[in-house]
Order: structure tokens, then sequence, then C-alpha cells
């Protein structure tokens, strides 16, 4: 019995001292990074009140958009396609409140602008 007992005690420590004690380093992609932005856009835009301030052809959104970067350079702004025109929106506001103040100023600017609700 004293016999057996030596083999295992002789087993297991030989087992534990040539376990391996390891640091893991993850080295991830920067794209991931963009992908992650890119991803967060659109989610964000999803559940969020966004202002309309024109639409149009491609060119024409872009002009509008340059112009809205310079009137309004606080607010995030966007091109979108929405089949068959390109739309400027711009802003995020988590309520619709905050989003009617924001759209009284920018109407100064941009008459025609409307308030958008979240997409569900």
């Amino acid at each position: 019995m004293k016999t057996l007992t030596y083999i295992f005690l002789l087993t297991f420590s030989t087992a534990v001292a040539q376990v391996q004690n390891g640091k893991i380093t993850i080295e991830q992609d920067k794209k991931i990074d963009q992908l992650l932005n890119v991803y967060e856009s659109v989610i964000g835009d999803s559940n969020a009140y966004r202002i309309q301030v024109g639409f149009g052809s491609l060119a024409a959104a872009k002009r509008i958009k340059s112009e809205v970067e310079i009137d309004f350079p606080d607010l995030y702004s966007k091109i979108d396609f929405d089949s068959p025109t390109y739309r400027v929106r711009l802003g995020r506001f988590k309520t619709k409140l905050d989003g009617e103040r924001k759209l009284q100023e920018v109407r100064k600017k941009y008459p025609a602008a409307m308030l958008l609700k979240p997409k569900k």
C-alpha cells in the first residue's frame, strides 16, 4: 500500500510540475474596429430621431451635405439612399423633444426640413 501511495504522489507531482503557465495575447485586425463603427452607425440610426434636410440626385445630396456640415458642424450628417433618391439626414436624437428643438433651429436655414421617426 505504501508503494502505491508513493507511485501516486510521484505521478501527481510530476504532472503538476509539467503544467505550463502561459500568457495569451490576442491581436485584433484594425479592420474589425472599422467594421464595428459601421455597424454602430447603422444600429444607432435605427433607434434615433433624425432630421431630413434635403434629397435628390447624388450630386445634389453631396452639395446639401457639405452645406449642412458647415451650418451645423456639431451634428452628425449622412447621405442615405432611399430609392430612387439620395436623402441628407442629420443628427441622432434619443427623444422626439430633442429632435423637435433642433428642428426649429435647422428650419431657419432649411425650411423643408422634417423630423423622421426611428425605424422599428
